[in-house]
């Protein structure tokens, strides 16, 4: 099947992440489902637009959003420049495609007394699992990781001797990351924790659940979720918002654009300028108290 060859390219040739091959196939099983279920006769690599069009109308009616259509026909877009690019197809029935309109979305970074609230307080519980959680939240704030990114680190990537920690990005992109002094000291008492709580363990990852095994990304969320609940009024409270916050407050405090954007893993600058929106009124009240005719 010509999805499964794609799938198999983005693995092998393209090298990418098994969140980044499952959310492809993920579209393109969407897509082919549409397929069958509007009683297209048509062979997946002989659709022309209009069949498309009609599954963004369909996806449009069910409430989906058009940053979710966007990525769906982003999926299959790189699915037929495949399909050119191995002479299964002369042109892409994409080719005069337009995205829909989105609108920005401005994340609400968890403010910096949020946080230290939550970090001194006595909400974690001593065990495991609450060290567990603690140190989580320390590491997407300390590090800027993303939620896979968390999941995935491993232990033998956290040098505590050079307090440095390896990331895999997305496309498997290696990035270093320093691991300040607090993060380092949250790190050390955690192992401590996991080495007594499991004897025999041979995963190589960082983050174990209390039942040993690697950590869903449903417990990550709800982690970040349940205890942010206790400090922020914000409605948005997800592993993503400590990500923001981690580069929004690094640059609040002057850190360099280009700096933050090797920290975060972004490929292109644009993406990490996003988060200087919110910086605003830091740039003012630089910008009041550094000009020589503002006051």
């Amino acid at each position: 099947m010509l999805i499964e060859k794609f799938i198999e390219y983005l693995r092998v040739e393209k090298n990418y992440s098994n969140h980044t091959i499952i959310a492809y196939k993920t579209d393109l099983n969407n897509f082919n489902d549409f397929l069958i279920q509007s009683g297209t006769k048509t062979k997946i690599e002989n659709i022309d637009y209009k069949v498309i069009r009609s599954w963004i109308v369909k996806m449009v009616n069910d409430n989906i959003s058009n940053r979710t259509i966007n990525r769906k026909i982003s999926s299959l877009k790189s699915f037929y420049k495949f399909l050119i690019k191995t002479d299964t197809i002369k042109s892409s029935p994409l080719i005069a495609h337009s995205p829909l309109k989105q609108s920005k979305k401005i994340q609400v970074p968890f403010s910096k007394e949020e946080i230290n609230t939550l970090l001194d307080s006595d909400y974690f519980n001593k065990d495991y699992n609450g060290t567990l959680k603690k140190t989580i939240i320390l590491f997407f704030y300390f590090t800027g990781v993303r939620r896979i990114e968390l999941i995935s680190v491993k232990s033998s990537n956290v040098n505590l001797e050079s307090s440095t920690l390896k990331v895999i990005g997305k496309r498997n992109k290696e990035r270093i990351i320093p691991i300040l002094p607090k993060l380092k000291k949250s790190i050390i008492y955690y192992q401590e924790l996991k080495s007594k709580s499991f004897k025999n363990l041979d995963l190589d990852l960082l983050f174990i659940s209390k039942g040993g095994k690697q950590l869903s990304e449903k417990f990550v969320y709800r982690t970040v979720n349940e205890y942010f609940n206790l400090v922020s009024p914000k409605v948005k409270k997800a592993p993503h918002v400590l990500r923001h916050s981690f580069a929004t407050h690094l640059i609040n405090e002057g850190a360099d654009i280009n700096s933050v954007k090797e920290l975060l893993g972004h490929a292109s600058l644009s993406t990490t300028q996003v988060y200087s929106h919110t910086s605003m009124e830091r740039i003012k009240e630089v910008f009041q108290n550094s000009h020589p005719r503002a006051k």
